[in-house]
C-alpha cells in the first residue's frame, strides 16, 4: 500500500484491513506508519516499509526480502504522491526525471518484485491511484499531468500482457479530495492567483456538479471494490471518482 501514511493510501489501508487483508504500509515517514498500524485491526499482522519510492535499488532489495519472508501480495495499491505543482514550461529536466523515477520506474521495480507471487496464486490485483488528468490535464499540474499519464499507459499495457495469469490492472482517478496534497495544492494556487485558500477551494467546488470535495474513504471505497473478488472481470479501465467534475468521457 503506497502513501499509507496520509490521505487515499492511509484510508485504503484501513478499509482493506477491516475486510481482512494483511497490509503492507509504504511511505517515507517511519513515525507516520506507526501510528496508521497501530490503528489497524490486529497491528501486529501488518508490515511497514519507510523509503522515499525514488530510491528504487534499496526499494527493490527492502521489498524483495519482505515478500520472501511473507510469501506472495496479491493485492498491490500502487499510490505516490504528486510532483509540485506549476506549468510544464516551467519546469526543468531534472524534476521531470525524478518525477518518472519515482513513478514509472518505481512502479516496475515493485511489479517484477511483485508479479512472479501474483502468477504463482494466479490471482492478481494492481490498482494505480493516479488523477483525473488522465482524461483531462489539470492546468498548473504539468508534471504531474505528463507523469500520470504514462502510468495510465503503462497500466493499460501491463492489462492486456497480464489478464491470463488472472491478474487485473485498474485506476483509480480521484478529483478534489480532501488530503494534505489538496491542502497544498490549494496553498499554491492561493499564492499564485492572489487568492485565499477559502476562495480557490469554493471555486473547485463550483466545478464538482455534486458540490463537495470528496471524502478519502469514498475512494477507498472505489479501490475496495476493485481489489475484490467481485470485480474479477473488470481490467484496463480508468475510474474517476471525482463527484462527476470531469468533463472526458
Amino acid at each position: 500500500m503506497g502513501g499509507a501514511s496520509q490521505g487515499i493510501g492511509q484510508a485504503a489501508a484501513k478499509l482493506l484491513a477491516e475486510r481482512g487483508a494483511r497490509v503492507i504500509l509504504l511511505s517515507r515517514r517511519i513515525d507516520a506508519l506507526e501510528a496508521v498500524r497501530s490503528g489497524l485491526p490486529h497491528p501486529s499482522h501488518h508490515k511497514i516499509i519507510a523509503m522515499d519510492m525514488e530510491r528504487i535499488e534499496e526499494l527493490n532489495l527492502t521489498l524483495g526480502r519482505l515478500v520472501a519472508e511473507t510469501g506472495p501480495v496479491s493485492i498491490w495499491i500502487n499510490n505516490t504522491g504528486g510532483p509540485k505543482a506549476g506549468p510544464l514550461t516551467e519546469a526543468t529536466p531534472v524534476e521531470m526525471e525524478r518525477a518518472f523515477r519515482g513513478h514509472v520506474m518505481a512502479s516496475q521495480v515493485i511489479l517484477r518484485t511483485l508479479l512472479p507471487g501474483m502468477k504463482q496464486l494466479k490471482y492478481g490485483r494492481i490498482i494505480n491511484v493516479l488523477s483525473t488528468s488522465v482524461k483531462q490535464p489539470i492546468p498548473n499540474l504539468g508534471v504531474s499531468n505528463l507523469v500520470r499519464a504514462a502510468m495510465a499507459a503503462w497500466a493499460k499495457t501491463l492489462s492486456q500482457e497480464l489478464g491470463p495469469f488472472g491478474i487485473t490492472v485498474n485506476n483509480i482517478l480521484p478529483g478534489f479530495t480532501e488530503t494534505p496534497r489538496l491542502t497544498s495544492l490549494a496553498a499554491d494556487a492561493a499564492a499564485r492567483g492572489s487568492k485565499s485558500e477559502e476562495q480557490v477551494r469554493k471555486e473547485w467546488m463550483d466545478t464538482i456538479p455534486l458540490k463537495r470535495l470528496a471524502d478519502p474513504r469514498e475512494t477507498a471505497e472505489a479501490i475496495g471494490f476493485l481489489a475484490s473478488p467481485r470485480a474479477s472481470y473488470i481490467s484496463g479501465v480508468s475510474l474517476p471518482v471525482d463527484g462527476g467534475r470531469t468533463g472526458a468521457f
